[in-house]
């Protein structure tokens, strides 16, 4: 074999390597339990536990919302979100938190919120700063 031939077969292989290990990292969503004995950022969904209210006082600190969450599994756990409270959260119908667990408490960097609509089911992400994307499920 050509020494041209071996270095493309190499370089083909190397690729095929590189785009099966991208595929291998994809995240799945969690529970609170999974969360709890994993250290890196995991995704949680579930829904908001109105019975159970909520933490946010503007004046006294813009950057704290908290609030209960009960995952698919049935597990009730608080949620901090080092942020302002999003638009419309009461109103969510199901919520993707985006964080860590650390004690008996997930921190969230970010949540994603299913909100109800006559005509078409949109997502709302909301991170940390308050700053809002609109998804369109198609």
């Amino acid at each position: 074999m050509r020494k041209s031939a071996i270095v493309g077969l190499i370089t083909i292989a190397i690729c095929i390597g590189f785009l099966v290990s991208l595929n291998a990292d994809t995240n799945t969503y969690s529970n609170f339990i999974a969360a709890a004995s994993s250290n890196k950022e995991e995704h949680v969904i579930g829904r908001w536990e109105k019975a159970k209210g909520m933490e946010y006082d503007a004046l006294k600190d813009p950057n704290h919302f908290g609030f209960y969450m009960k995952d698919e599994s049935g597990q009730i756990n608080k949620v901090v979100l080092n942020g302002t409270k999003p638009q419309d959260f009461e109103r969510s119908e199901k919520l993707v938190l985006i964080g860590k667990m650390e004690k008996n408490t997930f921190y969230a960097s970010k949540i994603l919120m299913k909100c109800p609509s006559k005509y078409n089911n949109n997502m709302v992400e909301v991170d940390a700063k308050g700053q809002v994307k609109e998804y369109k499920k198609s």
